[in-house]
């Protein structure tokens, strides 16, 4: 079956439009197909055009857009036409019967631009689809309701001062709601509004240029421009919107600096040290930032001796300090001329330039009363050593420069001159030495001379005064260190033994030039030779040297060449000792020596015994030693002295092996160096036990505590029955709550009472205070034999009352 469908389109204006469009065809089988194997086709019966309706239509009553007409539809009225999809029923209606669409309500585009609904055509009393259901779209026709609007406005823009025409400032861009594609309702064209003759728009593109060449930026810094967008191609009727553009002028270094005036004076006091600022300079520039940062430098070279001129942190001002020191008696002012400059010069500008300006500066310095002033920074003397008291050393002096006239007192800081070695003239200035000096212990004294004007005590001056030590001929040579030396039995004669430095503390020269000189006997064991460096090598003669056991002693005569001449002696040891192979020492002979210490009183006999019978022999009081040899030791061989000594040795054996056997029955003291456990001690045992049980805090109420770990609350302990106390019972009646209290450790503890009894009529049983009292005092007033059978003794030797006699 083939339908047809007749669109109406009806417009506000009156008029009426009938399209029709062809719908793809597609195979639809019906329940009665056929017969054979040839397909019913049926082609779709809805041939659509689009549906319009004008947005914002108020009417009073629904508008017709169109209507749905199936060629299945014989006007018997058995047909009905339903509609669904967007907008059905509520803002789409459709007559059942006759297929008219209806639109409710007034429309928006911008809204929404268009709807998509589905039309079927039933059967009335069966609702069986007569037709397949179809797709249509009504679509909402644009009206001009929408104004153009800035959404980045207003516009914030900056282009550089002294720019060209028609340099690009800023692009605005307007957006239109309305439909770009139907009408010109959303063609925009560009104006400026205000802003003109310094700015202008592109009608089309909105880009925003400068209009004007040279604007400056210190003339006029910021401009507001007004831009207007308006629709319909800026035809009258057309809606319009505006936005503002703030455009500011960028600095350009297109300014000279300039000193605001042409001569700047100054003073600054005399006294004034280096650095010290004497005035601000500022040349003026009405550029910003980089563009106004400027250098100065003095041009004279008078002045820039005296001042310098640097640029503050700013970049904007120049400070001119002193350079040296000023002098108002040499100079007392200064004229010079100073530079700006700016730092930053663009050449786009040089034809504005020059970017520099020269003003004029001159410094008067003013008179200030000042310190004495020395001859001298710093004064070098030398005084030679070992002088006597009151040697003069030199002479500083200073001068006061406001009066020359005005007297000067001088004096040595006492922390400079702590040994007081020195001493100096409070008038003119001399100084003196005031001890002996010596070089070897201290070669250099600083010393500070303090200048103070006699009229004026705050006006002073220091110097710094170096007073060297000079050297003289006061120290004699010595060896560099003492000398323990060995030689080989087997050395042969004329070998090195050992090389003897010496060193002379006098300064370089003939006072430390040494020389060395051994002994002089031809048959001396040994030789000394002069290396005339200081130095000297101790020799075996060419003869063979007499072994024996004791060392040699070698003499060592050391003189230096100053005037006059110093000499000292010394002494070299030399051991003979028996030497392996290679030369190391094997062993050496040490002479034998009795040590004082120790000696007994049988070894004290028998020496003095030996002593005599030596003394009594001629023969030994003739031999008498020669230089650098020993003499031979008498060999102490007298029967008798031999008997006492072996007595006296034996003797001594025996007491010190009883004195063995006496100190081996003593005490062993035995220390620990271990610390105690501090708090964990006192937490190690209940200390409830040694505090007064009337003191203690009622128990803690809950459950039994462990019987295995310490308890934290103390059992309740029974208090002392009232009355005489009986000491047994008590003592009883205690053991007794320990043992039945559940809280106490299951092991036995020694329960300590550090409390004495409570109401006792007895008093202390101490003996500290009751001394007076065993002898007659009056005893306590409950007699100790109400005390019970265990304190009966004790009741008769402390005032119990003796039984009658029979």
């Amino acid at each position: 079956m083939w339908g047809l469908v007749r669109v109406l389109l009806t417009w506000l204006g009156g008029w009426s439009c009938v399209g029709r469009l062809a719908a793809p065809a597609r195979a639809w089988a019906g329940s009665r197909g056929a017969p054979g194997p040839a397909l019913l086709r049926t082609r779709r019966s809805w041939v659509w055009n689009q549906f319009f309706v004008i947005e914002e239509y108020a009417g009073p009553e629904p508008v017709l857009i169109g209507k749905l007409h199936s060629d299945v539809d014989r006007g018997e009225g058995r047909t009905k036409y339903l509609l669904t999809g967007e907008g059905a029923g509520t803002v789409f209606v459709i007559d059942e019967a006759t297929g008219n669409i209806h639109v409710t309500k007034s429309l928006d585009r911008e809204e929404k631009a268009q709807y998509v609904l589905l039309a079927q055509a039933v059967d009335r009393a069966s609702n069986r689809p007569l037709e397949p259901p179809s797709e249509f779209i009504i679509k909402v026709q644009d009206i001009n309701d929408n104004p153009p609007i800035f959404p980045l406005g207003p516009y914030h823009a900056t282009v550089p001062e002294m720019s060209n025409v028609g340099t690009s400032v800023i692009q605005v861009t307007a957006h239109d709601a309305d439909d770009p594609s139907y009408g010109n309702s959303a063609k925009l064209v560009y104006t400026v509004l205000d802003g003109l003759p310094f700015f202008s728009v592109d009608p089309q593109t909105g880009v925003v240029r400068t209009a004007i060449p040279n604007m400056d930026r210190e003339t006029q810094e910021e401009f507001l421009v007004v831009i207007q967008a308006k629709d319909m191609g800026g035809h009258m009727g057309g809606l319009s919107g505006s936005t503002t553009v703030t455009v500011t002028l960028s600095d350009v270094n297109d300014n000279p600096p300039k000193f605001p005036q042409s001569l700047y004076q100054f003073s600054v006091v005399e006294t004034a040290g280096p650095g010290t600022l004497v005035g601000r300079l500022r040349a003026q520039d009405p550029d910003l930032g980089d563009n106004a940062l400027m250098a100065y430098s003095i041009l004279d070279g008078e002045g820039s001796e005296a001042f310098s001129i640097s640029t503050d942190a700013q970049g904007r001002d120049g400070l001119l300090t002193v350079r040296k020191p000023l002098d108002f008696e040499t100079r007392r002012s200064y004229s010079f001329r100073v530079e700006a400059t700016n730092t930053l010069i663009d050449p786009a500008y040089l034809r504005r330039g020059p970017f520099k300006d020269v003003a004029s500066v001159r410094v008067a310095v003013q008179d200030a009363p000042e310190p004495p002033a020395f001859t001298q920074a710093a004064y070098i003397l030398a005084v030679p050593e070992n002088k006597s008291p009151g040697t003069l050393v030199g002479q500083v002096s200073a001068a006061d420069l406001d009066s020359q006239a005005s007297p000067i007192r001088y004096s040595i800081l006492p922390d400079t001159d702590p040994e007081h070695c020195f001493s100096i003239e409070p008038e003119d200035g001399t100084i003196h030495t005031a001890v002996p000096l010596d070089r070897e212990a201290r070669v250099w004294h600083n010393l500070t001379v303090l200048a103070t004007e006699v009229d004026s005590s705050a006006q002073a001056s220091r110097v710094q005064v170096a007073i060297q030590t000079l050297d003289e001929n006061d120290n004699a040579p010595q060896l560099a260190e003492p000398y323990d030396t060995f030689v080989c039995e087997s050395a042969a004669p004329g070998q090195l033994i050992q090389v003897l430095r010496a060193l002379d503390r006098d300064e370089v020269g003939n006072n430390s030039r040494i020389s060395l000189q051994g002994p002089l006997d031809p048959d001396a064991n040994f030789t000394v030779r002069d290396n005339r460096d200081g130095s000297a090598s101790l020799l075996l003669p060419s003869r063979p040297t007499p072994p024996r056991q004791a060392p040699y002693l070698v003499p060592i005569e050391l003189w230096d060449w100053g005037q006059p001449a110093l000499r000292s002696t010394a002494t070299v040891t030399v051991s003979v000792c028996r030497c392996r192979p290679d030369g190391s020492v094997a062993s050496c002979r040490p002479e034998a020596q009795l040590s004082p210490a120790g000696l007994s009183t049988g070894a004290l006999l028998a020496i003095i015994t030996c002593v005599g019978t030596l003394l009594g022999r001629s023969d030994w009081n003739q031999a008498a030693p020669r230089l650098a040899l020993p003499a031979q030791r008498p060999v102490c061989a007298s029967p008798p002295a031999l008997v006492v000594l072996f007595v006296a040795l034996r003797r001594q054996k025996q007491e010190a092996l009883m004195v063995l056997e006496e100190e081996d029955v003593r005490e062993n003291i035995i220390t620990y160096d271990d610390e105690g456990g501090g708090e964990e001690d006192t937490e190690a045992f209940d200390i409830s036990a040694l505090q007064n049980p009337d003191g203690a805090a009622p128990p803690a109420p809950g459950p039994t505590a462990r019987r295995d770990v310490l308890p934290w609350a103390r059992a309740p302990r029974q208090p002392w029955p009232p009355g005489p106390a009986d000491v047994a019972q008590l003592l009883a009646l205690r053991l007794r709550g320990a043992d039945d209290d559940p809280s106490v450790p299951p092991y036995d503890s020694v329960q300590v009472y550090g409390y004495e009894g409570r109401g006792s009529s007895c008093g202390s049983l101490s003996s500290l205070g009751s001394g007076s009292e065993i002898g007659g005092a009056p005893g306590p007033a409950e007699p100790l034999d109400d005390w019970g059978p265990l304190f009966r003794t004790l009741a008769e030797l402390y005032g119990a009352k003796e039984p009658p006699a029979p």
